[in-house]
């Protein structure tokens, strides 16, 4: 038995059976292939079923050596975990060497927001004169509105705006669908951008369905984005690193600062875990020391 044949049969499995997206066959297709290159840098003869935990500590060894943060180990370690699941169940190998193995222990960095008064520096710094500033205000709004994912957003379909009942239907990771709240200032903006900018654009052919296009009617990029957000960062004179996941993370605390369920937030934000979503509380329990902190006459 060999790596190209075993890993072959991995990403028939994750595509049909687990119905992954050609991202994520990627990456766990190189979280893998990190594991070959170690044994083919360190002159290891070693099929897939004679792989031991020595080894495999050997090789997180070597990553870390590399640079590699202990984030990105625990993620490697993650995906070479779920191909000796696949190998066992297909009855490949009879033990798993991933089975004692520990990921390197994380720290769990809270993510930075904005205060909603920097959400409307932001939002107010957009020139709406401008073709483009419509359509940037109105994503912006969406962003914030729904807590989307730069992808989910760049994907998002008119034929999945339900406005008469203020939802999105929103195609998240693994292409799992969920139908997320949109607010009235976000569907505002957007039938303006539909009404006045969209309307005029030549589209090009496979994109009539997609909600925000460039100026050549084409579905934007992820860089696009980025750029916009970092251009009114600077123009908004905030001093923060401002990206479309500072949206959502801001959409998220805003929420669990409010009292929102974290059940809600969770499905909300697309969420698989609710751990994923616990380190929202975290920033909470901070916003309410600082409260304490301010306001309580003994503190």
């Amino acid at each position: 038995m060999n790596w190209p044949i075993c890993i072959k049969q991995f990403e028939e499995y994750l595509k049909l059976e687990k119905s992954l997206s050609g991202h994520s066959v990627e990456a766990y297709r190189r979280d893998i292939r990190k594991l070959t290159e170690f044994l083919d840098i360190k002159m290891l003869q070693v099929a897939p079923e004679n792989i031991t935990p020595a080894i495999l500590r050997d090789f997180l060894e070597w990553i870390g050596e590399l640079g590699m943060t202990a984030h990105s180990q625990a993620r490697t370690l993650s995906g070479i975990r779920a191909f000796y699941k696949f190998l066992i169940m297909e009855d490949m190998v009879h033990a798993d060497p991933t089975d004692t193995i520990e990921a390197p222990e994380l720290s769990r960095k809270l993510p930075d927001t904005l205060h909603f008064h920097e959400i409307e520096q932001l939002l107010n710094a957009i020139d709406l004169s401008t073709p483009e500033g419509t359509r940037n205000r109105a994503m912006l709004e969406t962003l914030y509105s729904s807590g989307l994912r730069v992808s989910e957003l760049l994907d998002l379909k008119i034929s999945h705006l339900y406005e008469d009942m203020g939802f999105l239907k929103v195609a998240g990771k693994g292409d799992k669908e969920r139908l997320v709240p949109v607010g009235r200032d976000a569907l505002k903006h957007i039938k303006l951008y539909r009404e006045g900018i969209r309307c005029h654009l030549t589209i090009k052919k496979g994109h009539e369905d997609i909600l925000f296009l460039n100026r050549r009617g084409a579905r934007m990029t992820r860089v696009m984005v980025f750029t916009i957000i970092k251009d009114l960062t600077a123009k908004a004179g905030i001093q923060k690193t401002v990206s479309p996941h500072t949206f959502r993370h801001s959409f998220a605390t805003h929420l669990i600062e409010g009292g929102a369920d974290l059940r809600a937030v969770q499905e909300m934000l697309g969420h698989e875990s609710i751990t994923t979503t616990e380190i929202y509380t975290h920033l909470d329990r901070d916003y309410l020391k600082q409260v304490i902190k301010d306001y309580h006459p003994r503190s």
